[in-house]
């Protein structure tokens, strides 16, 4: 068994800095693409991960990862922690969260039926709370 390729931080840095793709850096360095990213991430050199948990509290099926509901709560999520998506499909997420709140709406999520609106809880909504998290954000900047 022969030893693994090892990848050296600061050529990784400086190649990441020239701007090269995983798969340069694969070929490069002879690893796998995951490799590569497994080393961006120990070097502290790939971008952080949105975490999109209290937008999408819900296991969801796959069949239901992409609805429209759920695309809507990411892009919320994704702008409350000030990386908003792009200008239509921001639009798209807050005017469909503004419906819900004025229509006194939330959304509940069952994996076997996906998605559905339902009347907001007195105890308050969780489309309006992700969507006031994103405004809040949005209006930081």
């Amino acid at each position: 068994m022969g030893r693994r390729p090892s990848i050296d931080r600061d050529e990784l840095a400086r190649l990441v800095a020239q701007g090269r793709s995983v798969q340069e850096l694969a070929a490069h360095f002879g690893v796998s693409e995951s490799g590569v990213l497994q080393a961006k991430r120990a070097a502290g050199l790939a971008k952080p991960m949105l975490d999109h948990s209290a937008a999408l509290p819900w296991k969801l099926a796959r069949t239901h990862s992409q609805s429209g509901p759920a695309t809507n709560l990411r892009n919320l999520s994704a702008a409350a922690q000030g990386k908003p998506p792009a200008a239509e499909r921001l639009n798209t997420a807050l005017r469909w969260a503004q419906r819900l709140v004025d229509a006194g709406l939330d959304v509940r999520y069952d994996p076997a039926e996906g998605f559905s609106e339902v009347p907001a809880s007195p105890g308050g909504s969780h489309v309006a709370a992700v969507l006031e998290a994103a405004r809040k954000a949005l209006d930081a900047h």
